[in-house]
C-alpha cells in the first residue's frame, strides 16, 4: 500500500499518527495538513478503520470525467494529421470548431498533436533583453510599416514580398498588399489605400530601407527619398529605428503572418498576388478580431485628407524634374518623351517640367501644374538598373528562368534571312 501512496499522502498518514498519540491537537493537525477541523476528524476516523488504504485517494485509476470520448479524439487527431499536420496547436484547434465543428481546448489539441507526434515543444524563451515601450495612446498616432519577403504561396506561385502596415495604439492592421519586391511605389500605393480608408497618421515608423532613408556614405544630410518627400508634403513623420527589435509589433506581425495568412490561404486556394490581395481584406477583419486591443484613448488621430484623390495620387508618386530640349523632347529611363503642342512651342523649350511615375504604371507629364500631351519612344538600354539586397534574388531568378529556356534570336534578326549555306559557312569560318 505505500508504494501506491503519494508524498502528501504519506505526511498526512504521519500527522495523524501524531494525532492519535495525542502529540498534537486538531487544529495543528488541520494546519500542518491544509484541510479544515472537520476534515481531519474525517481522515482521522477512515484511518483507524481501514489504515493507510484509508487515505488513498479515490480518483485514483478512474477515468477523468472531463476526458474526451474516444470517438472525439480520433476523428480530431484524422482531422488534424489530414488537414492540419503543421499547424500550430492554437490556429488547429481554431479550425477544428470553424470548420468541424470540433470544441476542444487549446491544451487538450496540443496533447492531441503532441501524442500523434505532429508537434513537438518548444523550449522557455530567454529574457529579452530589450525594454518594452508603451504603446502610443490614439489609434493612428503611429503607423509601424514593413515589408517580409517570404514563399507566401509555398511553392504554388512566385516567392513576393508582403507590405504590413500596423498600428502601435491597437495593434490593428490597417493595410497589408503583396508586391513582387519592397519598391517606393509600392510603399505609395499602400500608404494611398490606408489614407482612403483611415485618414492621414500622424507618424511612420521603419526600418532604415532605401525607400525610406538615404544610406549611402557622404549624402547630403537634407536629402530624402521619394517616399520621405511624398510623406513630408502630406505632414507625415518618418522615422527609422535604429534595430529590428525597435519596431517590434510589426516584427511579431510578420511571424505571426508567416505562420497564419501562409495556413489560410493554401486552405482558401490561393496561389498567386492578384488573387490574394483581393482576399486579404477579410483576413484583415479576422485577424483584427482576433488580435486588436483597445487603445488608452478611443480618439482617432488620423486627419482627413483635403485635397482630391487625383491631388493624393499625384504626390504619392515618383517626381522627377527635367529641362525640355529645343524640340521639346527629354530622356527618362531609356525612353525619350516629346511633348506634343499644337502651337510653336516657344515657351516649353527649356522648360522646367516634372515626370510623375504612378504606382499603377502611368506617367505625367506637369508644366506649372498644367499636364503636357506627350509621346513616347523607347530607347536600347545600355546599363542595367542597380539593385538592393532586397531585389538581387528575384534578379537572379529571372536570370535563371531565361537560362533554362533558351535564348531565341528576335524575329528580325539578320540570321533568320541569311540563306542556310551562308550561315554554315559563317558557322565554319568562325571555327577555323
Amino acid at each position: 500500500m505505500g508504494e501506491l501512496m503519494s508524498q502528501k499522502e504519506v505526511n498526512r498518514a504521519q500527522v495523524l499518527d501524531m494525532l492519535k498519540e495525542d502529540k498534537i491537537s486538531q487544529q495543528e493537525a488541520s494546519k500542518r495538513m491544509g484541510v479544515s477541523t472537520r476534515q481531519v476528524r474525517r481522515l482521522a476516523k477512515r484511518h483507524q478503520a481501514e489504515g493507510l488504504g484509508g487515505l488513498v485517494s479515490k480518483k485514483r485509476g478512474r477515468t477523468s470525467n472531463r476526458r474526451l470520448d474516444e470517438a472525439t479524439r480520433t476523428t480530431a487527431i484524422e482531422l488534424i494529421g489530414t488537414h492540419y499536420r503543421d499547424f500550430g496547436p492554437t490556429l488547429a484547434n481554431e479550425k477544428l470548431a470553424e470548420l468541424h465543428g470540433i470544441q476542444l481546448s487549446i491544451e487538450s489539441t496540443r496533447q492531441l498533436m503532441i501524442g500523434a507526434g505532429y508537434w513537438r515543444t518548444k523550449k522557455g524563451g530567454t529574457v529579452c533583453a530589450h525594454p518594452m515601450r508603451e504603446r502610443r495612446a490614439r489609434f493612428g498616432e503611429l503607423i509601424q510599416v514593413d515589408g517580409s519577403p517570404h514563399d507566401w504561396f509555398e511553392g504554388r506561385g512566385d516567392c513576393c514580398t508582403l507590405l504590413v502596415f500596423i498600428d502601435d495604439a491597437t495593434g490593428r492592421l490597417t493595410q497589408l498588399r503583396f508586391t513582387p519586391t519592397e519598391t517606393t511605389l509600392g510603399y505609395m500605393r499602400v500608404l494611398r489605400d490606408h489614407i482612403r480608408a483611415h485618414g492621414v497618421p500622424v507618424a511612420l515608423y521603419s526600418d532604415r530601407h532605401s525607400v525610406f532613408c538615404i544610406n549611402a556614405k557622404g549624402a547630403d544630410p537634407e536629402a530624402e527619398t521619394q517616399f520621405a518627400r511624398a510623406a513630408r508634403e502630406l505632414g507625415i513623420e518618418c522615422i527609422a529605428a535604429n534595430s529590428p527589435q525597435a519596431k517590434g509589433r510589426v516584427e511579431r506581425a510578420n511571424q505571426t503572418l508567416q505562420d497564419r495568412l501562409v495556413k489560410e490561404m493554401r486552405l482558401a486556394g490561393i496561389n498567386d498576388m492578384d488573387g490574394a490581395n483581393a482576399w486579404l481584406p477579410g483576413y484583415i477583419a479576422d485577424y483584427n478580431r482576433r488580435f486588436a486591443v483597445v487603445p488608452k484613448d478611443t480618439c482617432d488621430a488620423h486627419l482627413a485628407y483635403p485635397g482630391t484623390p487625383d491631388e493624393l495620387v499625384r504626390t504619392l508618386s515618383i517626381q522627377v524634374t527635367r529641362t525640355l530640349s529645343k524640340n521639346l523632347s527629354r530622356q527618362y529611363e531609356n525612353q525619350l518623351l516629346q511633348v506634343e503642342t499644337t502651337g510653336t512651342g516657344l515657351g516649353l523649350r527649356g522648360a522646367k517640367v516634372t515626370v510623375h511615375e504612378h504606382f499603377d504604371g502611368r506617367k505625367e507629364l506637369l508644366w506649372k501644374k498644367r499636364k503636357l500631351t506627350y509621346s513616347v519612344m523607347d530607347k536600347p538600354r545600355r546599363q542595367a538598373p542597380i539593385a538592393d539586397s532586397k531585389t538581387v534574388n528575384a534578379r537572379v531568378d529571372k536570370a535563371m528562368a531565361r537560362r533554362d529556356t533558351g535564348h531565341k534570336p528576335a524575329q528580325n534578326h539578320p540570321w533568320r534571312n541569311m540563306p542556310i549555306g551562308k550561315v554554315a559557312n559563317d558557322v565554319r569560318c568562325a571555327t577555323l
